[in-house]
């Protein structure tokens, strides 16, 4: 069999599945419980979920495009 090219390498899958995961946790973190109309919950104002969990989405976020637009040094000098 030809050795085929492929788009992404061993280490972009590998960098897109860490990030992916990064995502998931900022998502798990922003779960929680949720206020009713018979009761109020003051957790849903906590910094974890407000702040903290979105910026750990955005980061897994931008690491995945990270991941897609990495290159491997040794393709570079394959070409």
């Amino acid at each position: 069999m030809e050795n085929q090219d492929f788009a992404f390498s061993k280490t972009n899958f590998m960098l897109i599945g860490i990030s992916m995961l990064v995502v998931i946790v900022g998502f798990i973190m922003m779960i929680g419980a949720s206020s009713t109309n018979e009761a109020f919950d003051a957790e849903i104002f906590s910094a974890v979920r407000t702040k903290v969990a979105p910026v750990i989405c955005f980061i897994g976020f931008v690491s995945i495009i990270g991941g897609i637009m990495y290159k491997s040094k040794s393709k570079e000098e394959d070409k």
